[in-house]
């Protein structure tokens, strides 16, 4: 079985809005576009690196803001330090192929490292996170939870910004700026 496949079974066996069901949704998501990426050629491989970035760079801000918070206190500040130090490294990366473009030779070498370094990170979310949320939170909590991720994910910048990876600080400071320019680059990229 396929991760996707895998990840979507996983979700579908949770409620409607539990944060747990979301996040596994959204990993099978950027898995996909990770493989449309790298299949792909011309305006088809821009279009799907556009929606990977969009769909990453808001997935990992929320993340940080709402699920690892959540996950320190339950499972020690080990561990989400290990996956934002992670999250980290995988913003660089997307801010380099976003600048080097899709075209070039240079996201050709990297895209593949980078598809890795997504897959590793979703892997370890998936093993110890995701099962760490559903252990210690009751549905409700899950809930919850999965309606501040989508609210953090409505507001969240939809560019990838590593100065501000890895901070809840820097990101709730700098997050109104950054999205609001992010939101309005993607316009004018549209047009």
């Amino acid at each position: 079985m396929s991760h996707v496949t895998e990840a979507l079974k996983k979700a579908s066996e949770l409620p409607e809005g539990d944060v747990v069901r979301i996040l596994l949704q959204q990993h099978a998501g950027i898995r996909q576009l990770c493989a449309t990426v790298g299949s792909s050629t011309g305006p088809a491989r821009r279009q799907a690196f556009d929606d990977l970035r969009v769909l990453l760079a808001v997935h990992e801000t929320a993340e940080e803001l709402v699920v690892h918070p959540v996950a320190a206190v339950h499972g020690g500040e080990t561990l989400t330090k290990a996956l934002t130090a992670d999250e980290k490294e995988v913003t660089e990366m997307l801010a380099q192929l976003e600048e080097v473009g899709v075209d070039s030779p240079e996201f050709d070498a990297t895209f593949p490292i980078f598809q890795i370094a997504v897959e590793q990170h979703a892997e370890e979310e998936e093993r110890v996170e995701l099962p760490l949320l559903l252990a210690e939170l009751d549905e409700a909590a899950r809930h919850t939870m999965g309606t501040r991720l989508s609210a953090a994910e409505r507001v969240a910048p939809t560019r990838p910004h590593p100065g501000a990876t890895g901070s809840m600080p820097r990101q709730l400071a700098t997050m109104p700026f950054h999205s609001v320019v992010d939101r309005v680059r993607d316009a004018l990229s549209r047009s």
